[in-house]
């Protein structure tokens, strides 16, 4: 734990930092357009791309422009295509993506009355004439006789660059003060460009035609109420479903807390009419609705004006269609840019629009997604700031891999089911940062900490140890420290006379292997090597990485550098070379360990009486012709796990304390039947010995060499028996023998 503290406080500091933009204390604009083109890419990815036949686009495009001329047109000839469309196509409901400001004059009408009240004033012919010609031609009146009685809604914008007011508003779906003491963060205008006060009249509905721009300029939502003078007004949209609906009124939807108070936040609008449940309409805290893209354009039927105006269009492709008038030629401007294309008409929004009311499925994101988002990062990154710490790289991969799979399914399901859009880019960007911290810490600290260990320890740990250590590089230290270690010594027999019947590079040759081979033994079982003394090799167990197995180690090395001896003399007969023998001494017990040795040089060993027994443990192996003697407190550990031969008590030069002495005939189960009966034999003299039986010791000993005479300890014992039949011990004696050289 504490060696993570550094990673733990910089993945709670970016948790917090992102925190406060997902409580939205603050924006963090690079996160917040990120989460636009995530918002872009689920909607292209999950749009159906399929043509939607109920809504109609009745369209001033190039074709209508150059066979009628240049927009706007006489009102005569709009309100021949609205008695067109109602009368012989009988469409459901009719919209006008467009605004219709100031008085029709290309029929001269202006100029005729002009000169009714000046210059012909007097003149009763010409005001009989006139009073005849004006029904024929007054476009404006002949329009707005057109828009009675029929499901038309008339389009126009609010201004909030002035307080001009120029035509007639329809009347406000709310009056003022509907929403006093609520917080709703309405788009609020001063001004607006409306329809001529007779045309409006005469329709029975109007809705406002703009769309407010997110920061990056996509338009990916539309008001559907807007302020004005604290009355509100509905989008042209949502006048058009009213229209199809019967003329249902706008019910604002509040959701309630536990006790049935309300929020403050409104988050949808109920349309409520006869034939079922109300069509409720999502909104976000500016009372504006996410479009629902079907596609990209072209997803609604377009159909010319200049086609329904000359009825050229066939009956059934409009009969019950819902109809917007809008314009694609590029002059006219009316153009957008969206999630599903940079030049994308503006009149397909309104239809996009109503087709997500009519299958229910706009997207929503109320107030409480924030609260949702907070949860999330909370989860997420309480799990990546505690959990990635602790794995290794490949497992920290893993699990941020999985992390962010969970994140991407959960904000999919709900985008696809429940019509919910959940941010994604916040808790997507914790994930990579998190991820990114860990492994740049891994690389760049534990990377040099793992270094600095290899340097240090490198040269006599193996490197799975270094690993190992480094993972927790406060736990080890070159500081001297005493602790129960077990020490190796081993040394090549006769090394002098070997060396002389070589030459130098044959020599090199030669050691380099042997040392390379049983370095590999001692690294293979955990073990520390301290250092070479020519021939000799000295290593530990235990330390600088605790091993509670250290006296198993040390003693399973040994046996394993005999074995691996035997494999590499056949290759040095193969070339000529004389075959090596070594003696191994194991001993275990308190020891000084650490970094020791002089200004000039140090080294990482050991120290103690332990130590140097260890090392004189190796020099009788001679003596008795075994390859391997481990002292007394490592018999004692593993007497369980190894079968020993006890070879004697001895005290080695330097101590006056015996010591027993043991030879490892491998573990536990591995000696034959014979070698144990062979073993039993050998306790029996021992105890004949010890008893100074020497007539009894002495039959047993030549039992023995007859059955096995390659043992060097027994030609040894049979020396001592005739030594103390002239000499000896006493009475007092323990058993031991005391040498008197190293």
């Amino acid at each position: 734990m504490k060696q993570h503290l550094i990673r733990y406080l910089l993945g709670l500091v970016l948790l917090l930092v992102l925190l406060g933009h997902s409580a939205r204390f603050y924006q963090i604009p690079l996160i917040a357009r990120l989460d636009a083109i995530i918002y872009d890419t689920k909607v292209v990815l999950s749009m159906p791309q399929k043509v939607d036949e109920r809504i109609v686009i009745l369209d001033i495009d190039e074709k209508s422009l150059a066979e009628i001329g240049r927009w706007p047109w006489g009102r005569d000839k709009l309100a021949a295509m609205v008695n067109n469309l109602f009368d012989k196509y009988h469409v459901a409901v009719l919209g006008f993506d467009a605004v219709f400001a100031e008085r029709d004059d290309t029929s001269g009408l202006l100029s005729l009355e002009s000169l009714a009240h000046r210059q012909l004033k007097e003149s009763a012919a010409f005001q009989s004439a006139l009073s005849e010609l004006r029904p024929q031609l007054d476009f404006d009146a002949q329009f707005a006789a057109s828009l009675k009685g029929r499901k038309v809604a008339l389009g126009y914008f609010m201004s909030s660059e002035d307080q001009n007011a120029l035509g007639l508003l329809p009347p406000p779906v709310l009056p003022a003060g509907t929403f006093n003491g609520r917080r709703i963060e309405f788009h609020s205008y001063t001004g607006f460009g409306a329809n001529l006060e007779q045309l409006q009249q005469s329709a029975p509905s109007g809705g406002f035609f703009n769309m407010v721009p997110d920061g990056d300029g996509s338009t990916r939502r539309v008001p559907m109420l807007v302020e004005y003078k604290g009355a509100y007004y509905e989008s042209l949209s949502l006048a058009m479903m009213r229209l199809l609906l019967g003329d249902p009124k706008v019910v604002p939807g509040f959701p309630t807390k536990a006790g049935g108070k309300e929020y403050t936040a409104m988050e949808w609008i109920d349309l409520p009419f006869d034939s079922g449940s109300p069509l409720r309409i999502p909104v976000d805290e500016s009372v504006s609705s996410l479009v629902p893209f079907r596609g990209y354009q072209g997803s609604f039927r377009y159909i010319p004006a200049a086609d329904v105006i000359a009825g050229r269009t066939k009956v059934e492709e409009l009969q019950n269609k819902i109809v917007i008038l809008g314009t694609t030629a590029a002059g006219l401007k009316d153009l957008r840019v969206t999630p599903v294309g940079n030049i994308y008409p503006g009149v397909e929004v309104h239809a996009n629009l109503l087709a997500g009311m009519l299958d229910n499925v706009i997207k929503f994101r109320p107030s409480y997604v924030m609260g949702a988002d907070v949860v999330i990062m909370l989860l997420a990154g309480g799990v990546m700031v505690f959990l990635l710490p602790l794995l290794s790289a490949a497992r920290a991969s893993v699990a941020s891999v999985i992390v962010l799979l969970f994140l991407l399914s959960v904000n999919f399901a709900f985008w696809q089911v429940s019509n919910l859009v959940l941010p994604l880019a916040n808790s997507l960007t914790l994930v990579f940062l998190l991820y990114a911290i860990n492994m740049s810490w891994g690389y760049f600290v534990e990377s040099r900490s793992k270094r600095q260990f290899t340097e240090l320890f490198g040269q006599y740990v193996p490197p799975e140890l270094v690993d190992e250590m480094a993972k927790n590089p406060e736990g080890y230290s070159m500081e001297g420290r005493k602790a129960e270690l077990t020490v190796l010594f081993s040394d090549v027999r006769g090394f002098t006379t070997i060396s002389e019947g070589l030459e130098p590079d044959q020599l090199a040759t030669l050691m380099n292997e042997y040392l390379g081979a049983m370095t590999e033994v001692v690294r293979d079982n955990r073990g520390t090597l301290d250092k070479y003394i020519g021939d000799a090799i000295m290593a530990f167990w235990g330390a600088p990485v605790q091993d509670a197995d250290h006296a198993k180690h040390a003693v399973l090395t040994a046996l394993e550098m005999q074995k691996a001896l035997l494999e590499l003399n056949k290759t040095l007969v193969q070339r000529g070379w004389p075959d090596l023998k070594i003696g191994v001494g194991v001993n275990t017990g308190q020891m000084t360990v650490g970094d020791m040795g002089s200004p000039v040089r140090k080294a990482y060993t050991v120290m103690g009486d332990a130590v140097n027994l260890g090392s004189r443990l190796e020099s009788i192996t001679k003596q008795y012709g075994v390859g391997i003697i481990v002292g007394e407190e490592t018999r004692e550990i593993l007497k369980t796990e190894f079968v020993f031969r006890e070879l004697d008590r001895v005290k080695v030069k330097g101590k006056d304390e015996a010591v027993g002495i043991y030879e490892p005939l491998g573990l536990d189960g591995e000696p034959s039947k014979a070698e144990l009966d062979e073993l039993k034999q050998w306790s029996q003299f021992l105890r004949t010995y010890r008893a100074q039986d020497w007539d009894m010791a002495e039959v047993a000993l030549v039992n023995l060499a007859r059955a096995n005479p390659r043992y060097l300890y027994e030609e040894v014992y049979a020396k001592r028996i005739a030594h103390y039949r002239k000499e000896p011990p006493g009475a007092g004696w323990d058993g031991s023998w005391k040498f008197d050289t190293k």
